[in-house]
């Protein structure tokens, strides 16, 4: 708390923590919201958010109020049921449907449908219904929220909604929308996952414009599953990627997704009605052509190939169910093959992996590019241990989530091969194509 001299000044002045106030310090003037004081540091320092969205401390010669916080509005927000030929958004948490804690000015993933449309006002253009499902940051999300999403997923097609929107944090949502991807394959309506980069308190927060387009595509005539990301750093235009091709390339930068070997799906702006095709989607796919496939093992490893890997490491995943290794280049790691006794190889346990039942998977930590274990030695030696993945260009979290979805449907390593290398929801190209300019 503040010290007793700030306090007496805050409580004479009638201002609270959410207020707009300007603040006077030595040599400046500034306006922002009042924070709480953080639990550490000089009582009688203000902390403001500025309209930058940044935190900052002051020593306050006088302070004024501007504007009282808006009153939170109580009463019940009862769940959104589909009426039918609406669009379903869900929501899962994330920055996009963050909100301030005053006590740290950090933000947390809550808002529910009565909030969200307060929010977004500009979603009254469309028929909509919204659901909050749960309210995580997507990097604590696992195999038990994919399955809670693909229910109530299932839940809207079977309900007749036209399309589904899924509010996810940026961090992990490629892994979400990779397994989505495999579980509903010749998908009736389109089911776009849209996040934010940026919180809504920001006045750079892209979350409007996403969502925005991301609801503005799941009426259009498209079967996949897609990600709405911003296209550029401006509000000119969002992509739609395919849920298996996406990657997130930059870890705060408004245009940080990216398509990985084919171009994004579509380019998007709600404000003009600009929906372009960019390369090659599934159209809507008839109802009773839908298939579903929900169950995934969760007891996968993801494991990078690195300089000082030691073959301790690898032996010791006989406990997963399946392994998915990002190697080097056109899909090596270290393998000794020259019998050096410096080297240590990691030939022999994952031989013996593979022999035990456990597939191993390649995947490359190149960013564009094919897998091919059959010229140079350590791959042809990783090939000929029976690791999956020779000619696959997936990305690593595509062909994570795919031996997830795939060992949820059979444990047979003949069969687990052969679901990995047939391509899906394109997550294996057939032909690699040269990297061009995304926009």
């Amino acid at each position: 708390m503040y010290s007793k001299r700030i306090s007496d000044l805050l409580e004479k002045k009638k201002i609270g923590v959410g207020d707009r106030i300007r603040l006077v310090s030595a040599d400046n003037v500034f306006e922002g919201l009042l924070m709480p004081r953080p639990y550490s540091g000089d009582p009688d320092i203000v902390v403001i958010k500025l309209d930058t969205g940044y935190n900052t401390g002051l020593a306050a010669q006088s302070i004024e109020l501007i504007s009282k916080a808006a009153p939170k509005k109580e009463g019940p927000d009862v769940e959104e049921k589909s009426k039918g030929g609406d669009i379903a958004i869900l929501g899962c948490g994330g920055t996009i449907a963050s909100k301030i804690e005053y006590k740290t000015g950090a933000v947390y993933p809550s808002i529910t449908p009565k909030e969200l449309r307060s929010a977004f006002p500009a979603l009254g253009q469309w028929p909509i219904h919204s659901r909050q499902i749960f309210s995580l940051f997507s990097e604590d999300m696992n195999a038990h929220h994919w399955k809670l999403l693909a229910d109530e997923i299932e839940r809207e097609i079977k309900d007749g909604s036209t399309g589904a929107v899924v509010m996810h944090g940026t961090d992990t949502m490629t892994y979400t929308s990779a397994v989505i991807s495999y579980m509903f394959q010749n998908l009736p309506i389109p089911v776009v996952l849209v996040g934010s980069q940026r919180s809504s308190d920001r006045p750079s927060s892209e979350n409007e414009m996403n969502l925005l387009n991301s609801v503005f595509a799941a009426t259009q005539d498209v079967g996949e599953v897609m990600v709405c990301m911003h296209a550029t750093t401006s509000d000119d235009v969002c992509h739609l990627h395919r849920g298996t091709r996406v990657r997130k390339m930059h870890t705060s930068a408004r245009d940080a997704f990216r398509s990985i070997g084919i171009r994004p799906l579509f380019a998007a702006d709600y404000r003009t009605k600009r929906f372009d095709a960019l390369t090659e989607h599934r159209k809507r796919s008839k109802p009773g052509e839908l298939i579903i496939r929900k169950h995934v093992n969760d007891n996968v490893a993801l494991i990078y190939a690195h300089p000082n890997l030691k073959p301790s490491l690898i032996s010791k995943l006989d406990d997963y169910d399946g392994v998915v290794l990002i190697g080097s280049g056109l899909g090596h790691a270290a393998m000794n093959a020259f019998h050096d006794k410096t080297v240590h190889g990691i030939h022999k346990p994952v031989t013996e992996l593979i022999e035990s039942g456990i597939p191993v998977v390649m995947s490359s930590q190149c960013i564009e590019g094919r897998i091919c274990m059959r010229v140079y030695t350590n791959g042809r030696l990783l090939r000929d241990a029976g690791v999956i993945g020779d000619g696959a260009d997936w990305t690593p979290e595509a062909a994570y989530a795919k031996l997830c979805w795939a060992l949820g449907q059979t444990k047979k390593m003949d069969e687990v091969r052969n679901l990995m290398m047939t391509d899906i929801a394109g997550e294996i190209t057939p032909r690699s194509v040269p990297n061009e300019d995304q926009v």
